[in-house]
């Protein structure tokens, strides 16, 4: 399943890309997130519990981020392990568009499910991960107009 939407965030490019990159802000943002540590430059390992339909979930896993492309684009791909619930992984493009004092974010996602998770349906997992797309950016929206 692919996800992808645009938004406008406040701030100037430089400092969006680096609060997305900032692990005490992506705690914030991911939604259900216990843990996130950064491990290296570039991997962070994470918990977060999660409600999917009838199913809840505490997934441990990893998340590599690839920068190559900053501070104008970042890809970021993820793994979990939710034990008998399953498990999930997937990942995101965003790319950041320099509007002066705003920054355009673009983001596209995947992501794909197995075990016990799977077999809620696709339209209720492909309905839980855009619910949780926004949140995050919604999240992270709110935590860049409170630092103006």
């Amino acid at each position: 399943m692919n996800i992808a939407d645009e938004l406008s965030i406040p701030g100037k490019l430089e400092r969006v890309y680096s609060s997305l990159i900032d692990p005490e802000i992506l705690k914030l943002c991911i939604p259900g997130c216990e843990e996130l540590e950064k491990i290296s430059e570039f991997e962070y390992t994470a918990k977060v519990v999660l409600k999917i339909g009838p199913v809840k979930a505490k997934f441990s896993g990893n998340v590599t981020l690839d920068t190559k492309g900053a501070p104008m684009n970042l890809s970021l791909e993820g793994a979990g392990d939710g034990g008998l619930a399953g498990f999930a992984k997937g990942g995101a493009d965003v790319e950041l568009i320099d509007q002066g004092d705003k920054t355009t974010l673009r983001y596209s996602a995947k992501a794909e499910t197995g075990g016990k998770i799977a077999q809620l349906g696709a339209r209720l997992i492909e309905s839980t991960a855009k619910k949780l797309a926004k949140k995050f950016f919604g999240n992270f929206e709110k935590i860049m107009l409170a630092e103006e």
